[in-house]
């Protein structure tokens, strides 16, 4: 499957900090990745967000603000991350965790680009 790494990078730490709204992911291989919160909502892993195949995605507005109240381990392989607007059915996996930290840069701008076609905006009405 094309995007899969070989062998997943365990994570060495996860660190929230909620007054800056960041999700810090340090991982064995030495990737570090400093994950907003807004971006993680919007990434979420959920059939809420992604919708239930290709092209059923759901465009995820107004999370500009969103903070991550707990990070709960799922066994050895994920995290599901808690939002303050009630959101918490998406398991994050290392690796999804990994290639939300390496592609950062393209998601974040395709996002932009997404809400900017739909009229759309990160703020919450």
């Amino acid at each position: 499957m094309a995007g899969l790494l070989p062998t997943t990078p365990q994570p060495t730490e996860i660190k929230l900090h909620q007054k800056s709204k960041i999700l810090e992911v340090a991982y064995a291989d030495g990737a570090q990745f400093q994950l907003p919160c807004e971006f993680l909502r919007v990434s979420s892993p959920s059939a809420e967000v992604r919708g239930h195949g290709v092209g059923n995605e759901v465009l995820q507005v107004g999370k500009a603000n969103v903070n991550i109240i707990a990070v709960e381990p799922v066994g050895n392989y994920a995290v599901k991350l808690v939002f303050d607007d009630g959101h918490d059915s998406g398991l994050f996996s290392w690796e999804y965790l990994y290639e939300l930290g390496r592609d950062y840069d393209v998601l974040w701008a395709n996002y932009l680009a997404q809400l900017a076609a739909a009229g759309a905006s990160r703020e919450a009405k």
